[in-house]
């Protein structure tokens, strides 16, 4: 039972982080969306030549009086240009040269969409936040000696956390992904693709927004059965002391057993695995001035 429990915690940890460094990777990637872009072909000249460029049929192409043929008709008059754009910048690569040529992504939305892409970047940057405030609440949990009560806290305030965050994610997600639909139709000619679909950091992104809630789900999981074992065992409890004749307050006796345990909620539903053995039997012998002797009867 603590091992499956420690499992569980871990578990819910480990989805938190990978949630994380994937929300992080995707928001400052530019391979939300990838494409092919078609461009007309530049006239050949000296300092360009190749099979990207257009050339002429006559051997005097500096001379302005000379007629040019070209030859190229239809789509081969046009090449293929790789694109792919993210939340900050979008990326087009240079031909017949290496690199890329990059702009920034703000500038290329219509300025109606520009709002929404900035409502968008504010959610993302909230969902980031709340998914490692909910993994740092439950690594306090998980690495520090704290007491139960304390430890079912950090851990519902950590389910919250995750919760929200995934909310927040999944709308930041669908925003971005209407802002880029709005600018391939209704942005600046020069930039709108051909053909595109959706890169990998658009897959990342979705990937951290299901570790997120499989990560919620896995900690309110946790946090639900502690709380009803807890409560199974505090009626057990408290019907045991009810029938020791020199016993007259259970609950009491139920306040100073949580008192005496200070380790995690896996480690407390260990102890209470046996509610006849206590954790700390001077603790309870102080109630009603039950004898250390019989203080193992009494629990």
């Amino acid at each position: 039972m603590r091992g499956d429990r420690r499992q569980r915690a871990l578990a819910a940890l480990s989805l938190s982080f990978i949630s994380l460094i994937f929300s992080i990777t995707a928001f400052g990637s530019s391979y939300w969306c990838e494409g092919i872009k078609k461009v007309i072909k530049p006239f050949c000249n000296e300092l360009q030549d190749g099979p990207h460029c257009i050339r002429f049929n006559s051997s005097g192409a500096n001379n302005s009086n000379v007629v040019h043929y070209i030859w190229e008709t239809g789509d081969d008059k046009f090449v293929d240009r790789k694109f792919h754009a993210g939340i900050w910048y979008s990326c087009e690569e240079i031909l017949n040269e290496e690199g890329e040529k990059c702009r920034s992504f703000i500038s290329l939305t219509p300025a109606a969409d520009r709002g929404v892409l900035w409502l968008s970047i504010a959610a993302e940057l909230l969902y980031i936040t709340l998914l490692l405030m909910g993994a740092s609440l439950m690594l306090i949990e998980i690495c520090h000696s704290i007491s139960v009560l304390d430890g079912l806290k950090l851990n519902a305030f950590a389910a919250i956390f995750t919760v929200l965050a995934g909310l927040l994610g999944m709308v930041a997600h669908m925003m971005y992904t209407t802002v880029f639909q709005m600018t391939v139709n209704l942005g600046p000619e020069d930039w709108r693709p051909q053909t595109w679909d959706y890169g990998w950091s658009y897959c990342l992104a979705w990937g951290s927004f299901a570790c997120c809630m499989a990560s919620s789900v896995t900690t309110m999981n946790r946090y639900t059965k502690t709380i009803l074992e807890i409560k199974y065992k505090q009626k057990k409890l408290e019907r045991s002391l009810k029938m020791k004749p020199k016993y007259s307050d259970p609950e009491r006796g139920w306040t100073m057993y949580i008192d005496t345990v200070h380790s995690t909620a896996g480690d407390f539903m260990h102890h209470l695995t046996d509610i006849h053995t206590p954790v700390n039997p001077t603790a309870f012998s102080r109630l009603n001035n039950i004898p250390l002797a019989h203080c193992e009867e009494y629990c």
